[in-house]
């Protein structure tokens, strides 16, 4: 069995491709760098220089090659591996026969949990999220608890009304949801800690992202410093990168997205980093029902898996290119049964589907004219 050809979209909100294989298999992966993913499609069709006539199971062999193909690095490589990557596993599992997650080591548990993403602008919106997703099954839910304006408020009032969001989802989820709240990289270190102090009361789940991420080392000593659990990781991209994070005293959660960190072949390693150092994974993913599939199948195969990040958007029509073997019940989703990752595309339909990339070319700025942190 030899790779015949890559078929690369843009489509939707990002980057999607198909490997075709001489045998008739095919495998699709997808990139979660949806702030480039045309810089993505162009590395792809680099790769196929390489990659066209080989043999598609060597896919550990296929990781370093194409990692170590020139000395750049950085997240558009690294997103473009992860696509490869995925797809590779996905011909894997077809022509064995199996799900994934079976080659990747077996399954560790025989459903996963979710948390709902559940961002809400008011505290009487979020307290009817939480109470909602109680019903429905949750057990857990992330949100953003700052408001639009943040950046131009006094650290009294962010943290205010920070608050009011964070206390209506515990009143609104009481002790059967566990909460995280995800800032988005927004704030400084001496604002976040001031912040983790005023919500300790909440008994948050863990606390995510709270300053920016250009230096590894700075996030991991905020762990150090805030009093809730830290979640970090969703941009980083390889095994040395968390490995540094985990060595620096934090997080206690990482948060690895197989779209961007390598693929199925590198989460492996991270999980299995994060499992040295007592830490937990909760995977990444907002970008649709492909990466979510993928994610199903690290989740399912790692001790330290704790809960899958869900949208329900997964469900709307906005996807409706995909078709997957796996449905959601309540709050968790059963481990697929399927060969390969569970995951049809209909070409037809992605050919009608625009590309509407999420970049936007805009940079948040503060009051004054300065630029002010952002997601």
């Amino acid at each position: 069995m030899k790779i015949e050809c890559i078929d690369s979209f843009l489509a939707g909100n990002g980057y999607i491709l198909q490997i075709r294989t001489d045998n008739g298999i095919s495998g699709l992966g997808q990139t979660a760098y949806w702030g480039y993913p045309e810089a993505v499609e162009a590395i792809v069709k680099r790769f196929q220089q390489y990659l066209i006539g080989q043999n598609p199971l060597r896919i550990e062999h296929h990781w370093q090659y194409l990692y170590r193909m020139s000395p750049f690095k950085g997240n558009a490589l690294s997103g473009a591996i992860s696509a490869i990557d995925i797809a590779l596993w996905d011909i894997k599992g077809k022509h064995f026969g199996v799900p994934v997650w079976e080659l990747l080591g077996g399954n560790c548990r025989d459903k996963i949990r979710l948390h709902l993403l559940a961002d809400q602008p008011t505290p009487e919106a979020m307290y009817q999220a939480a109470k909602e997703a109680v019903a429905e099954g949750f057990t857990a839910i992330k949100f953003d608890p700052l408001l639009d304006g943040y950046q131009d408020m006094t650290q009294d009032r962010m943290i205010k009304s920070v608050c009011e969001i964070v206390a209506a989802a515990r009143e609104g989820g009481g002790a059967e949801l566990d909460l995280i709240a995800e800032v988005h990289r927004k704030l400084t270190p001496m604002n976040s800690i001031a912040l983790a102090e005023a919500l300790t009361e909440y008994n948050l789940y863990f606390i995510e992202d709270p300053i920016q991420i250009d230096s590894v080392v700075s996030q991991a000593e905020m762990a150090k410093r805030i009093n809730i659990p830290i979640g970090n990781g969703e941009r980083l991209t390889t095994i040395w990168e968390f490995r540094e994070l985990l060595e620096h005293g934090g997080p206690q959660y990482v948060r690895p997205d197989v779209a961007l960190a390598g693929g199925l072949s590198h989460c492996k390693k991270i999980a299995a980093i994060a499992e040295s150092y007592h830490s937990a994974v909760v995977t990444h993913n907002f970008l649709g029902p492909l990466i979510t599939a993928a994610s199903l199948h690290l989740d399912t195969c790692i001790p330290n898996f704790i809960t899958q990040e869900y949208t329900k958007d997964d469900e709307s029509d906005q996807y409706a290119f995909f078709t997957t073997c796996y449905q959601r019940d309540g709050g968790y989703i059963p481990i697929p049964e399927v060969p390969g990752l569970g995951v049809e595309l209909d070409l037809d339909l992605l050919a009608r589907t625009p590309f509407q990339p999420m970049n936007t070319a805009e940079t948040l700025l503060r009051e004054d004219g300065s630029v002010a942190y952002s997601v």
